[in-house]
């Protein structure tokens, strides 16, 4: 493979939607998501009211790349090797002696040692992405709840939590203006979503120039998909693309056969006809990476069209487009900005900002106190030697399936589309990939 990538070298690009282009308002977003959840689990299900009152400190816990054992409400950090690296009952972290008591230095029960396994089971979920980030802190504060008052070992909570997503995010719920979400997004979005600056904008216009065919191809449903593009990218967004897939249901769109997952047309929104293939541009729903591609051929007249995806999320997007379709595959990884997204005292005199200009969260994508990196981690050694920092398990994936992974697409759009980013790669270093370049020290990315 080469060492180099470059967006010039692909005939099609295509593109996740939410957390790809567009991002959101993390600090507002998150206690969103974690409110739709929350209340539907106090008024319909009968949890504590407890559960709707979250303290600034609380956020700390979020952190990409937890698992949460659904059995014993034990959330838990691996290294790549499948041990555990750090873990909590709820949201109480265990101690370094309860730790090694657990767990050991042996695999977590569950890890598979391909990087790819699974992240939904019915024995264990991965949080993977900002979505769901505020359900783990919810999850965490349910365990603390059931066991505050008696020596719980096990928990039946999941089902719940699975319905409330059904409750909020239904393919009708947008159109019928029910739950929490979606009526809260439609009536400001402004406080949500970030618009695309310009030069993203000017970027997505340059690739159409070069001859590139642009995909869209995300889980929403088509209403919330077309209310996020007018917003982000302006009521002509359509123009952008020459296909958009939505209700895509990945990473199934990746994986599935045509006979499983046929596409469907759109009316008003609506879900209509299946089609046997697919034969020409356009707007479409569900659908499966075959009968994709070939129509990028049709349309690029080569037999194996380069495609490139960006995405947010590992186990929706860049791991399948990776691994079942051979796919080009830029991960979009706020990490990569931590802490510099946000940096209040660089800004406006605090006298001199509006009230709501002081986020409710630490944001999603910095440094956990309780978790530690995203990227790396230490492991006590014995006695009289020092710690030694190890990969994580999401590390590992990300330098397995990612091309590049970059920030956000506003730190590439100003580059020439001949641009050479260097490639992850198992001839380069485990940090190769990120651009910009980083390094790892103590924990944190500089």
């Amino acid at each position: 493979m080469a060492q180099h990538f470059s967006l010039a070298a692909c005939d099609v690009v295509g593109f996740d939607l939410d957390h790809t282009l567009c991002r959101y308002n993390l600090p507002e977003s998150a206690p969103l998501i974690y409110n739709s959840f929350a209340q539907y689990l106090v008024k319909e299900k009968g949890y504590d009211k407890e559960l709707l009152t979250v303290t600034p400190e609380d956020w700390d816990f979020c952190c990409k790349g937890l698992a949460l054992d659904l059995e014993d409400g034990t959330f838990i950090k691996l290294a790549d090797n499948g041990t555990v690296l750090r873990a909590s009952r709820g949201t109480k972290m265990m101690t370094p002696e309860a730790l090694a008591e657990a767990y050991g230095k042996k695999e977590w029960k569950h890890f598979v040692s391909d990087t790819g396994v699974p992240c939904h089971s019915g024995k264990y979920y991965f949080y993977d992405n900002y979505f769901d980030l505020p359900g783990a802190l919810l999850c965490a504060r349910v365990v603390d709840s059931l066991t505050k008052n008696s020596d719980q070992k096990t928990f039946d909570f999941w089902k719940d939590i699975v319905a409330g997503i059904q409750h909020n995010f239904k393919m009708s719920a947008f159109k019928e203006n029910s739950g929490l979400y979606f009526p809260e997004i439609k009536r400001d979005p402004g406080k949500y979503l970030h618009s695309c600056p310009e030069s993203v904008r000017k970027w997505l216009r340059q690739l159409k120039n070069a001859g590139k065919i642009l995909l869209l191809i995300t889980s929403s449903h088509s209403d919330y998909c077309r209310l996020l593009c007018e917003y982000i990218l302006g009521n002509d967004f359509e123009d952008l693309f020459d296909i958009v897939i939505t209700n895509a249901l990945k990473p199934g769109f990746f994986s599935h056969s045509p006979s499983q997952r046929p596409f469907r047309t759109l009316k008003n929104d609506e879900e209509q006809e299946v089609l046997p293939s697919l034969n020409k541009p356009g707007w479409y729903s569900q659908g499966n990476a075959v009968h994709l591609y070939e129509l990028l051929k049709k349309m690029t007249g080569k037999p194996e069209p380069k495609v490139v995806y960006f995405g947010d999320s590992m186990h929706s997007d860049v791991f399948p487009a990776r691994h079942y379709r051979n796919w080009e595959t830029v991960l979009i990884l706020e990490e990569l900005q931590g802490e510099e997204a946000w940096k209040p005292e660089e800004s406006e005199p605090l006298e001199k900002r509006g009230k709501y200009e002081v986020p409710k969260t630490k944001l999603l994508n910095t440094f956990s106190k309780k978790w530690g990196s995203f990227f790396i981690d230490s492991v006590s050694q014995r006695e009289n030697s020092e710690d030694s920092l190890v990969y994580t398990w999401s590390s590992k994936r990300i330098n397995t399936y990612s091309t590049i992974a970059i920030p956000s697409i506003e730190a590439i759009a100003e580059l020439p589309l001949d641009y050479k980013f260097t490639r992850f790669s198992s001839n380069s270093s485990k940090t190769a990939g990120y651009y910009p370049l980083v390094n790892y020290t103590n924990g944190l990315i500089e």
